[in-house]
């Protein structure tokens, strides 16, 4: 395992590389450090799942590096979805919508629906248009332990288990994406974060909130 400044003029083309590769990458995020995998090697997911401990059932959320691309990855999009993506991506916003089928079995754990986001962070975006593919991304932590915010913190948890980190300081959120399933009606609330639900509510008024909320 690497550990590269963000600014070493090296590190973002190896980050990509690696990626490209089947490679596990860690980097910070407009939230918490996120650790990605290319999102159509399955082979590569699948390590993701095993370095984090996560359960299989549990799927793998989407970055992509504009709203553009989400057709590529989403079918049956509800008209709701255009004002949440305008007024909040790029952003702390992470929408569940209806999964094409291209996508790998193993980043949705088999189910219809796959979550995604636009990420408000340079490094982060740069990473997924230069990979040219989504990034299956979950906080780089072990599983059901805390969020990390820093890039010894993601060294403490996942060490050997991944392939490179990029230290690009604390990451500026600090709490992670809020989380909106718009497969079901009305819309839920499965994880709060970063949006505010009231803020939501205004675009969404018969918003409502999983109870308990979902661990993603």
């Amino acid at each position: 395992m690497k550990v590269y400044p963000a600014n070493l003029p090296s590190a973002l083309p190896e980050a990509i590389k690696l990626l490209k590769g089947g490679s596990l990458v860690a980097f910070p995020t407009d939230t918490v450090y996120g650790v990605a995998a290319h999102a159509f090697l399955p082979q590569a997911v699948a390590r993701l799942y095993t370095a984090k401990e996560r359960p299989r059932e549990r799927a793998i959320p989407l970055l992509l590096s504009k709203k553009e691309d989400l057709p590529l990855v989403a079918r049956d999009i509800p008209p709701i979805a255009w004002p949440l993506i305008e007024r909040f991506w790029p952003g702390g916003l992470t929408l569940v919508l209806f999964r094409k089928a291209t996508l790998p079995d193993i980043v949705c754990a088999g189910g219809e629906t796959v979550a995604l986001r636009v990420p408000d962070h340079r490094l982060a975006l740069a990473l997924i248009e230069g990979t040219g593919a989504p990034l299956a991304t979950t906080s780089a932590n072990l599983s059901g332990r805390p969020e990390p915010v820093t890039a010894d913190q993601v060294c403490q948890q996942l060490g050997a288990r991944i392939d490179l980190i990029l230290d690009g300081g604390p990451s500026p959120g600090g709490i992670p994406s809020t989380l909106v399933d718009l497969t079901i009606s009305p819309p839920a609330v499965l994880r709060k974060g970063a949006i505010a639900v009231e803020r939501l509510a205004e675009l969404i008024p018969d918003l409502t909130l999983c109870n308990p909320p979902k661990v993603c």
